[in-house]
């Protein structure tokens, strides 16, 4: 009874994360909707501003119960500095080599970043199963990003040089979260205390350089449904998947997202893929398959709370 218990917990995590990955996968091409000039650091800036104030307005008193405690701040300020890292470049990169390729190389670099970070911090043993089936996936997000079309006169280097940056931050956040649900904080709590205090850099940033269109109502609308949705709402479900895996595999299931993302690219925007990309989007899913099934072995050992 105990362990079907574990295991429908463990299936709820699992869950969790994948539904955050599908709607993580919907910003680049609600992001490409935005009025004419406005610029992409400042739709990224927004998003993770005013979301993770939102977050903030959610679960108040939780949040507020974590940044009174001393001790946990210098996990939350490597969680904040990587929102800040992740908000600033990710959404620059799509605009820079793509949709499908920013989105393939940011997300796909986050779960090497989450793992050289439990690794080297924490000192964690990584199973090998585990890392050959983030090396899989990993794989087919590559294989995906080579294949995808950029357009001429686009920075390539620059684009992936932030979607690195943005994957780097990614797994940062993702760790730091992870961490600080591993004390026992809540996941909502850690969620909204990393990532209000990214909003103490974003907000008065964004004060500075101005919303330019984004504030026409066809720009309101996109920071609306970014900011409450792939960001608040995608992010209470991510933090609670951290409660049942390792940040490592839960960025690894959020692999989901590029493969979501290039669909809609190649649907909505027009972006075109090589015949092989196609094929990075089958390994994709058969390494996010091999992770489920691994993770489903072991029934979590942190209560189920939110």
């Amino acid at each position: 009874m105990v362990q079907n218990c574990g295991r429908m917990s463990k299936n709820r995590h699992l869950t969790a994360v994948l539904l955050a990955a599908v709607m993580w996968g919907t910003t680049g091409t609600v992001a490409h909707q935005a009025p004419h000039g406005s610029q992409q650091l400042v739709v990224g800036m927004s998003t993770f501003g005013f979301g993770g104030l939102l977050l903030f307005g959610l679960d108040a008193r939780s949040a507020s119960d974590v940044l009174r405690q001393r001790h946990l701040w210098p996990l939350l300020l490597l969680g904040a500095g990587g929102v800040v890292a992740y908000a600033s470049l990710y959404y620059v990169s799509m605009k820079l080599v793509g949709v499908a390729v920013g989105n393939a190389l940011a997300l796909g670099s986050g779960p090497v970043w989450a793992t050289v970070f439990e690794v080297l911090i924490e000192r964690r043993a990584v199973a090998r199963d585990l890392v050959a089936a983030t090396l899989i996936t990993v794989a087919g997000v590559i294989l995906l990003g080579t294949a995808a079309h950029t357009g001429a006169g686009q920075n390539a280097a620059a684009g992936v040089a932030c979607a690195l940056g943005a994957g780097a931050g990614y797994g940062l956040y993702a760790w730091a979260g992870a961490r600080l649900i591993g004390r026992g904080v809540t996941s909502r709590g850690a969620m909204a205390g990393i990532f209000v205090l990214g909003s103490v850099v974003l907000v008065p940033t964004l004060l500075v350089i101005g919303l330019g269109p984004l504030t026409q109502p066809s720009g309101v609308v996109v920071l609306v449904y970014l900011a409450a949705l792939p960001m608040a709402g995608a992010y209470l479900l991510f933090g609670y998947g951290l409660r049942g895996m390792a940040a490592s595999t839960a960025t690894t299931l959020a692999l989901a997202e590029p493969v979501v993302a290039t669909l809609l690219a190649t649907r909505v925007l027009g972006e075109h893929l090589a015949p092989q990309a196609w094929i990075g989007l089958a390994i994709i899913g058969a390494g996010l398959l091999l992770v489920a099934v691994l993770e489903h072995r072991t029934a979590p050992q942190l209560p189920d709370l939110v």
